[in-house]
C-alpha cells in the first residue's frame, strides 16, 4: 500500500516524514539538504510507492503568506516537473517549529541535542503529516 510523504521545506534543509503503509502512523523519516531534495525523492519514489505528498504551507497569523512561501513555490513548480502524476496538498504549518521543540522537552531530550535544527524540521515534517492525518 502506498504511503503519504510530507516536507518542512526549508532554504537549508528540509524534515521530511511519512506513514506506515496502513495511513495511521505519521513518523519523522529524515532531514535532507534542500539542494539535494528532488534527487532523495527520486531515490525514494523508485523505492517505495508513495501516494501523495504533503508540503507545509507557513502562515502568518493574519493568513498571509510567510516570506518562505517565494521558496517553496519555486520548488513546488520544480516538482511538478520531475512528477507530474504525484499529487500534492499544502498543509497549514504555523507552530509547527514550536510545537516540534516542545515535543523535544517534553521527551526529555537535552539542550544540546534540542538545537539540533535537522531533527527539529524532521519532527516539525511529522507534525505536518499527523495534522493531515487526523484532521
Amino acid at each position: 500500500m502506498p504511503r503519504i510523504l510530507a516536507l518542512d521545506y526549508g532554504t537549508k534543509r528540509t524534515g521530511v516524514a511519512v506513514t506506515d503503509e496502513l495511513k495511521m502512523i505519521a513518523s519523522g523519516l529524515t532531514t535532507v539538504l534542500t539542494p539535494d531534495l528532488i534527487k532523495f525523492l527520486e531515490d525514494y519514489f523508485k523505492n517505495e510507492k508513495v501516494e501523495r505528498v504533503l508540503v507545509g504551507e507557513p502562515k502568518r497569523m493574519d493568513d498571509t503568506p510567510s516570506q518562505s512561501e517565494v521558496h517553496i513555490q519555486e520548488f513546488l513548480k520544480e516538482f511538478s516537473k520531475k512528477f507530474p502524476g504525484m499529487p500534492l496538498e499544502r498543509v497549514d504549518e504555523r507552530f509547527t517549529s514550536k510545537m516540534a521543540v516542545r515535543s523535544m522537552i517534553d521527551g526529555g531530550l537535552k539542550k544540546k541535542k534540542r538545537r539540533d535544527k535537522a531533527l527539529v524540521d524532521e519532527i516539525s515534517a511529522t507534525i505536518i503529516l499527523q495534522t493531515w492525518l487526523y484532521d
